[in-house]
């Protein structure tokens, strides 16, 4: 496991740390690659009977991925493939058979955002910045599958108002909305809250959380899917998300031209 993920197992809780503070736990490629795995792969033993996932530093859960990951990005496949890797991360927390916790403290956004929307319950504090201001940063987009997932959570006009205006939700709209569960004053309370709720969760039957997990995710499935490669592929090769890329690592306002 890279240094990027730290995990630890008490009581039947894994912890799971983002541990990249000094870049406000920007997401790696190789930690995307070691969440799906450690949903994927969840002791069959009854060792792990729920999972918090939480931020270092206590400034931000995950800031989205690391934009300089982008600089290679050339091809529609590319883009595609990054939204595709997206999707698998975000179905391996989804179909991950004991309970999830985002312990969110801070910045959450992008990649990270979309994290925390796939756990079952969200634990923030009243410094939570959620969102996606991709329309403001990079100009790329998100896939079908994670709009969709967006806005079984938040509804769709929430999603289209959050993606068009490129804001950022903050605690108290969060609660209202039912996007958190609970709101805590600080990084120290979210992280004794988050370990209080998952070490009473673990103390359930473990047989009814798998079941209600599962049987929720079935009453979510479309039969029909949407083919999304001609979008992802158009604007991942486009002027603008180059421009985007750059105007961000070099900070300066982007100069969109539509192309």
């Amino acid at each position: 496991m890279s240094s990027e993920i730290l995990t630890s197992v008490d009581g039947g809780v894994l912890t799971v740390t983002l541990n990249r503070p000094e870049k406000f736990n920007a997401l790696t490629f190789t930690m995307y690659d070691a969440i799906a795995d450690i949903c994927t792969n969840v002791p069959a033993d009854g060792s792990v009977k729920a999972i918090v996932f939480r931020g270092a530093g206590g400034k931000a859960f995950a800031a989205g991925t690391d934009i300089s990951l982008f600089r290679s990005f050339e091809t529609p496949e590319q883009g595609i493939a990054y939204e595709k890797n997206a999707d698998k991360v975000f179905t391996a927390v989804e179909r991950c058979t004991v309970p999830t916790i985002a312990a969110i403290t801070g910045a959450c956004t992008g990649g990270g955002a979309g994290i925390a929307a796939c756990c079952d319950m969200r634990v923030a504090t009243r410094s939570l910045k959620f969102g996606f201001p991709i329309a403001r940063t990079l100009g790329n987009c998100l896939s079908a599958a994670t709009l969709e997932r967006l806005v079984r959570v938040m509804g769709e006009a929430r999603v289209i108002d959050l993606i068009y205006t490129s804001r950022l939700i903050e605690a108290d709209e969060a609660l209202r909305i039912g996007l958190v569960n609970e709101l805590v004053d600080d990084h120290e309370a979210v992280i004794a809250r988050s370990d209080a709720l998952a070490r009473q969760i673990a103390g359930h039957a473990p047989l009814t959380m798998r079941a209600t997990k599962e049987l929720l995710r079935r009453l979510r499935q479309r039969p029909d899917e949407v083919n999304d490669d001609d979008i992802v592929g158009m604007v991942y090769t486009s002027a603008d998300f180059r421009e985007g890329l750059d105007a961000f690592l070099t900070k300066r306002k982007p100069n969109w031209q539509g192309r």
